[in-house]
């Protein structure tokens, strides 16, 4: 049965994102037709693997933590319907913080001045995976997010 996942990273001047959850796979894209990426991900065993764009996305779970990266940035995610975590280097990174309501995600990545708030529906994915999928845009729309690809 497929699923949607959609919302906005970034408020009113920001970007939508539009996934749709088949099983363990989530496709979809960040952005626009002109600016914007493609999303694939896969569900498995050990974690998350997939691309956003032309990068790589490989996470595994670790410890009750996933961890890996999007791109070449760093990931650690913890929890189900609260999610907190960390995108990027210690100094330069992104905190995240996401809390599921009913079948909506609404959440934060970065400070409360330079950070980007997002929203998203969730249909009946579990909040992480909103998280993920909101970092994953982050990444592949905001320059600051992948400075270093």
């Amino acid at each position: 049965m497929e699923d949607f996942l959609k919302g906005r990273l970034g408020g009113e001047g920001g970007y939508d994102i539009r996934c749709s959850i088949d099983g363990d796979r989530i496709r979809g894209r960040a952005g626009g037709k002109v600016h914007g990426k493609d999303i694939e991900l896969e569900i498995t065993e050990r974690g998350v693997q997939g691309t956003v764009g032309n990068d790589p996305v490989v996470i595994e779970l670790d410890s009750g933590e996933l961890k890996g990266n999007v791109g070449s940035e760093k990931l650690t995610l913890r929890g189900v319907d609260r999610v907190t975590g960390f995108f990027g280097e210690p100094i330069t990174g992104w905190n995240v913080v996401a809390q599921q309501q009913g079948n909506a995600l609404i959440g934060r990545l970065g400070s409360t001045v330079l950070g980007r708030d997002f929203q998203l529906e969730l249909g009946s994915a579990p909040g992480w995976v909103g998280a993920l999928v909101a970092v994953v845009a982050f990444y592949a729309l905001e320059p600051r997010a992948s400075a270093n690809r």
